[in-house]
């Protein structure tokens, strides 16, 4: 009966929902931002929803209902674009952070605004009731919400970025809020929240006088759209892939949804290429998976570094299947190197036993999902968040890059491999699984909630639109501040003469000698 009722209920619901004509905007070169959205787009089409992607990694193969704008420069590759020697392995690279995204976002608009394909899409009449696009490092894409006058989600791939508090929620104060890029831990000493305050205020300027005003005066310069001053807070609501069990804890207001591992959670997993199946299940003690991630390119790894984890490998009885780019030289004979794999595929096998990883938010999740223990080895950008967050929850051990060597590799395996890290790692992943809701049908659910009710206005809360000064009650400070010093000086100054007149005596005259 419980069932019958459940069916009834979500047909009535999927029936009650108009199928909406939604227009997704991912415009970034990194393909995994992308990766993460794609389950929701083609649930959202199999719903009997259109979609239009505007994008730079087109579907291989059809999809029904399903249109892509190819926005994709083909002779420039998009993936495994940063190599090691543009990283120093210091706090240096966590500074310059802002930096590099910048430089990306002025690739991302200059190639994306001025494709054809865009540009013509532009110039055609259709109607879409609601957009969805990426709130990532620029506001360039923003002309296509300002065309079409609907309703905006914001999407985004990974841990909150400094300036997308400002936008929705106003939720990160820096005494306990990590700043995006410098991972520290929610529990900061005195002067790494003195740190965090500084980048708190640096990486707002640096978005609001570069990324911000870059990506307008491109929209003009090259689309002839305009972009207001206050356009990315038009979005209604913003769907971001994290959760509290991993990410920071924040105190998010209605209009932000955390939709953490809603590329994982309830996928399918798919068989493995023969090759890769055969050397997984023939290793009688397990095998350890390790990648850099799609961005950086793992053969521009130093052949010192390369030595060091070769070495530590050699000393494992596990076999090791490494994502490495071209042949490899000195590869040890429990060692395979693979262009390519099926990642979550390889560490949801039961004969993987952990995970090397770059900790990017995709990989974390996977091996989260997985039960699998990471090594981290955070390198740029959110990395460093994301791994001391793993840490701190118990899925895995951060290194530092530039103290990696060999008996630290192989001594933080060997813990990892450990009953009480498996064990740890399986804790972890029954949290970030046990929810009231499955993320993919979150997502769902507030996708067609802002669709039903126009946009969704009355969840917005009014710090978004207050300013600076007065959100974080520096004017009421300045305010009492005065008070209480004109206070205390009329006090003071009250007090004195009252002494001063209790005190008197008679004055007496001194003669001259």
């Amino acid at each position: 009966m419980n069932l019958y009722v459940l069916f009834v209920s979500a047909l009535f619901a999927f029936n009650s929902i108009d199928c909406l004509n939604i227009l997704a905007v991912m415009p970034h070169m990194g393909k995994s931002h992308q990766l993460v959205f794609e389950p929701l787009f083609k649930k959202l089409v199999e719903n009997g929803h259109s979609l239009t992607l505007i994008t730079r990694y087109p579907q291989k193969k059809p999809v029904p209902n399903w249109t892509d704008i190819n926005i994709s420069n083909v002779e420039y590759n998009s993936t495994e674009i940063v190599t090691f020697d543009s990283l120093t392995g210091t706090r240096l690279d966590r500074y310059l952070c802002s930096k590099l995204l910048a430089s990306f976002a002025y690739i991302t608009c200059e190639e994306g605004l001025s494709h054809p394909n865009y540009l013509n899409f532009l110039k055609t009449d259709q109607h879409f009731d609601l957009v969805l696009i990426e709130t990532f490092n620029t506001n360039c894409f923003m002309g296509v919400a300002k065309k079409f006058k609907v309703p905006i989600i914001g999407i985004h791939s990974g841990e909150w970025m400094p300036w997308l508090h400002g936008m929705f929620s106003r939720t990160n104060n820096p005494s306990y809020v990590s700043d995006h890029f410098l991972g520290h831990s929610d529990s900061m000493s005195f002067l790494e929240r003195v740190e965090n305050t500084i980048f708190f205020f640096i990486n707002q300027f640096v978005y609001d006088m570069f990324l911000a005003r870059q990506g307008k005066q491109l929209s003009k310069d090259i689309t002839g759209v305009d972009l207001e001053e206050d356009m990315m807070k038009n979005i209604s609501l913003l769907l971001i892939n994290t959760h509290f069990t991993l990410n920071s804890k924040l105190p998010l207001s209605p209009n932000s949804i955390e939709i953490g591992g809603i590329h994982v959670i309830n996928q399918p997993i798919n068989p493995l290429p023969k090759d890769l199946k055969k050397f997984i299940e023939e290793a009688k003690h397990g095998v350890i998976y390790m990648s850099l991630g799609s961005t950086i390119r793992g053969d521009s790894l130093p052949e010192e570094k390369k030595r060091a984890f070769l070495n530590a490998f050699s000393r494992l009885k596990q076999r090791v299947v490494w994502k490495w780019e071209g042949e490899m030289t000195g590869k040890t004979p429990n060692v395979l190197i693979y262009r390519w794999t099926p990642q979550r595929d390889v560490l949801c096998h039961p004969n993987v036993k952990a995970y090397i990883g770059h900790s990017g938010i995709l990989g974390v999740m996977e091996a989260v999902d997985c039960s699998k223990p990471i090594l981290l080895l955070p390198l740029f950008g959110d990395q460093f968040t994301n791994a001391i967050n793993i840490q701190r929850n118990g899925g895995g051990i951060m290194l530092h890059w530039n103290s990696t060597n060999e008996d630290a590799i192989y001594d933080t395996l060997q813990k990892l491999l450990s009953p009480k890290f498996e064990k740890s790692a399986k804790d972890l992943s029954s949290r970030f699984k046990d929810r009231p809701l499955a993320p993919m049908e979150t997502a769902l659910y507030w996708i067609h909630y802002v669709s039903r009710h126009k946009g969704a206005p009355f969840m917005k809360t009014a710090a978004v639109d207050m300013p600076f000064y007065q959100h974080y009650l520096l004017d009421v400070i300045g305010f009492l501040l005065v008070i209480f010093l004109t206070s205390f000086y009329v006090i003071y100054k009250s007090t004195k003469c009252t002494l001063k007149l209790l005190c008197k005596r008679p004055h007496q005259k001194i003669k001259k000698s």
